[in-house]
């Protein structure tokens, strides 16, 4: 991943990165009692932005932590630290955290100001051979917390699980519980099937990912067939495609999982189109301008 870019905001205020100072106090150093968004911006326009403010307040919401702002400050927000950081393609990593209290308490919950830090990033560009070679992937059981539909930023299932991945000198690591299949460890997880999409379930077992919803939304728009539907160990390993989807990737191909060809080995054609779709959908409508 490329180095930050050196403007971040952090409680009401643009500041360079490396100057930038939290409390060793405050929850989410103590506790990981925090949530964060990941925004992707594509030339200037991020796509998805209001279904990553909803995402937040349900973040919030879920773990009880105070909204510091409103839809519109949030957008503001973000579009001001991206502007700040030359716009274009780039990420924004948005976190709130509970805030720090004078000293470590479990109970109760203090009520103290919200910590407010964002940063942005270069969008990193997909590898030169992801539409003819895809991704190499493996599986492992998911070790997370009960509450995966919760964007927190108490990660280190995740990380270790994202770990695994790189040992094995694979791009992701995807989960299975007691036998279904749920996320991978920074991705939602899409199989096709006779030529349908298949995506697990809603539940609190995995993430509710924005762009996992973006690519119900182009299927349903373009006919194609798309379920929510329980996806079994079986159904995943000979799935005739497996997608990735994530704010910073998009959608991506797995044409190896634990060594063994998904399909034919090569990307499928449904992702083809899908990618096409997607891709399509981050170029800003004509006519509009300003904050998306």
């Amino acid at each position: 991943m490329a180095e930050p870019l050196s403007i971040c905001y952090l409680n009401g205020a643009l500041l360079p990165l490396r100057e930038a100072r939290i409390s060793p106090l405050d929850r989410s150093f103590l506790f990981g009692d925090g949530v964060y968004e990941v925004v992707a911006f594509h030339n200037g326009y991020a796509s998805r932005l209001p279904a990553n403010i909803a995402r937040l307040k349900r973040s919030l919401a879920e773990l009880r932590i105070r909204n510091p702002h409103g839809d519109a400050r949030w957008s503001e927000l973000v579009h001001e630290l991206a502007a700040a950081n030359g716009g274009g393609d780039l990420y924004v990593y948005l976190q709130v955290s509970r805030g720090a209290e004078y000293g470590r308490n479990h109970a109760p919950l203090p009520d103290v100001e919200p910590t407010v830090f964002a940063f942005c990033a270069p969008l990193p560009a997909p590898p030169a051979e992801l539409a003819t070679q895809g991704l190499a992937c493996i599986t492992a059981q998911d070790t997370r917390w009960a509450r995966c539909d919760i964007k927190s930023v108490a990660l280190l299932a995740n990380v270790l699980l994202r770990q695994q991945a790189v040992e094995a000198g694979a791009a992701e690591t995807i989960l299975l519980r007691d036998g279904w299949l749920t996320d991978a460890s920074a991705s939602a997880v899409h199989i096709v099937v006779a030529g349908e999409i298949r995506t697990p379930p809603r539940s609190h077992q995995l993430l509710p990912g924005t762009t996992r919803s973006l690519i119900e939304e182009i299927a349903t728009a373009n006919g194609i067939a798309c379920r929510s539907v329980p996806v079994s160990e079986a159904a995943l390993r000979g799935a005739a495609e497996i997608w990735l989807s994530a704010a910073t990737r998009g959608v991506a191909p797995v044409t190896r999982l634990d060594g063994v060809s998904v399909g034919d080995g090569r990307p499928g054609p449904l992702w083809r189109r899908m990618r096409a779709l997607v891709e399509a959908s981050w170029v800003r409508p004509k006519g509009t301008g300003g904050n998306s």
